[in-house]
């Protein structure tokens, strides 16, 4: 799973995962220790000496997250007939909920389970407002943009990715150079056409069939980002998808279909774009 496509809402699910990790090897219970008695030789028990509550506080909160983690990079995969997401939402509710009424029942709770429900509480938190609070949707980390010496996607070298934006492009599918990378027929900055040749290549340019899309010979792939995480489905039109999408990463475009793009994941996935609205040209 690529790093950046995690939001910041995924940041405070992992974090929270790590603390709630932690806080299971804390003492989970205080006591008073009663005058004249050492009791530095007693060893004050912990999660990990309760099994019950290990495994639905501590543990459940820990798989909650990585639930809530792998959804994004498996999107629509089920358990129990429940995205991965959902269940690992209602997971960490549940968490939660057994943290709250236990502390309620002990008399003298100690560091591991105050830290323990506080750690829940975030949890239950990221997992339900992240995907509802604009601020928790965004890139965890800045996306690698023109000149920020980011690393070309799909192994290309720097400098010379074919279409990444600030690179130096290549015309791909034997496009002429002077044609541009991304806009048919767009002469180079520094290079304008000529007019008669302008007109040549609009004369001999195959014209768009009555009701349909330009034809697949006019389509120049380019680099491009989504605004918002959207699904990517099957170019078998199954109504599941198959990748998500997500802002802060450039995809390629390898082919246009009415309003919708084929477009290609990090991994070699293709699928349909179906929302193609705000998307940002590299």
């Amino acid at each position: 799973m690529n790093i950046r496509s995690l939001t910041r809402g995924d940041g405070v699910v992992i974090g929270a995962a790590v603390v709630l990790f932690i806080a299971s090897f804390l003492d989970f219970s205080s006591y008073d220790c009663p005058q004249g008695i050492d009791c530095s030789r007693f060893d004050s028990p912990n999660a990990w000496d309760a099994l019950g509550i290990l495994m639905s506080v501590y543990l459940a909160g820990v798989i909650a997250a990585a639930l809530l983690i792998v959804s994004r990079a498996m999107p629509g995969r089920k358990v129990a007939g429940l995205d991965l997401g959902q269940f690992g939402a209602a997971l960490s509710v549940f968490a939660l909920w057994t943290a709250f009424w236990t502390i309620i029942d002990i008399n003298n709770a100690g560091a591991g389970l105050i830290l323990g429900l506080l750690a829940t509480i975030v949890l239950a938190g990221g997992a339900i407002a992240g995907p509802l609070v604009p601020f928790l949707k965004a890139p965890l980390l800045s996306p690698a943009g023109p000149g920020q010496g980011g690393q070309p996607p799909y192994g290309a070298q720097p400098g010379q990715g074919y279409g990444f934006p600030g690179g130096q492009q290549q015309a791909p599918y034997g496009a002429q150079p002077s044609q541009g990378y991304g806009y048919p027929g767009a002469p180079q900055q520094g290079q304008p056409a000529p007019a008669d040749q302008a007109q040549a290549q609009q004369a001999q340019a195959p014209q768009p069939a009555q009701g349909g899309a330009a034809p697949a010979g006019d389509f120049t792939p380019f680099w491009f980002a989504v605004p918002v995480a959207r699904p990517l489905y099957g170019e078998d039109g199954s109504p599941n998808p198959i990748a998500e999408l997500a802002p802060g990463t450039w995809y390629l475009a390898v082919e246009q279909r009415g309003q919708s793009l084929i477009a290609q994941t990090q991994d070699g996935r293709r699928g349909v774009l179906q929302d193609t609205t705000g998307i940002q040209r590299g």
